[in-house]
């Protein structure tokens, strides 16, 4: 017997609901950045006149650049926080949709993400567009401003209670504290030889800035074998 078609009543009824879904949790995630914003706006300036007392001048500063990004500065590294500006679903097979707190509301799968990112000071100042930066951590928000976030370290191991975790501003103080604690033991490292002992004519007639060798804090950086 052939699957009934669903009319044109039902199409719309459904395309209703998952839009506003969507919505609802596309304003909650942009609320929740926004409070981002200010926490690491208020963390530079409460801060500003202790590093003033730096023995030599210390990078220190925030900037807002849109809606959905802003960026934190820090000694030699930049945290660029980005809110994706569509909604995601959990995947099936991810360790949260088995808890009971999503069987009861499927709907509480859906979240707005934030990733922070970290990359060196000097490969924007520099402009070395081969440089490389690193996803240290994505946060994940549903419309009940419920929240577990995937990282590294700090990041990632201390909030993935996604029932009991809400995301309030001491929440994101804390997260954006942990960023700034595991950019600052994310050292650079030098590359291997074989990587840079060869290097064109070309390459050297421009200053070292502008060299095609890419700089990054791991080369062969892999997001999930990097050792805890």
């Amino acid at each position: 017997m052939p699957t009934s078609v669903p009319n044109s009543r039902e199409i719309v009824k459904s395309i209703i609901q998952k839009s506003s879904l969507k919505q609802e949790v596309y304003h909650k995630t942009l609320d929740v950045f926004n409070v981002f914003k200010r926490e690491c706006e208020d963390f530079i300036e409460s801060n500003k006149g202790k590093m003033k007392k730096a023995p030599f001048p210390t990078l220190f500063e925030y900037s807002d650049r849109g809606v959905f990004e802003f960026q934190l500065k820090f000694g030699s590294d930049i945290l660029i926080f980005f809110m994706h500006s569509n909604v995601f679903e959990i995947p099936r097979d991810h360790v949260v949709m088995k808890s009971s707190y999503i069987r009861e509301d499927k709907n509480r799968s859906y979240c707005g993400i934030i990733h922070i990112f970290n990359f060196l000071a000097d490969s924007f100042k520099y402009s070395r567009t081969n440089d490389i930066g690193y996803c240290i951590g994505r946060v994940f928000v549903n419309r009940e401003n419920h929240y577990f976030t995937e990282g590294k370290r700090e990041i990632g191991l201390l909030y993935n209670n996604f029932t009991g975790n809400i995301l309030d501003q001491k929440a994101i103080q804390t997260i954006i504290h942990s960023s700034i604690l595991y950019t600052l033991n994310f050292d650079l490292l030098t590359p291997p030889y074989d990587n840079i002992k060869e290097v064109t004519v070309a390459e050297m007639q421009t200053t070292l800035d502008a060299m095609s060798i890419s700089t990054g804090k791991r080369l062969g950086f892999r997001f999930q074998a990097d050792p805890e």
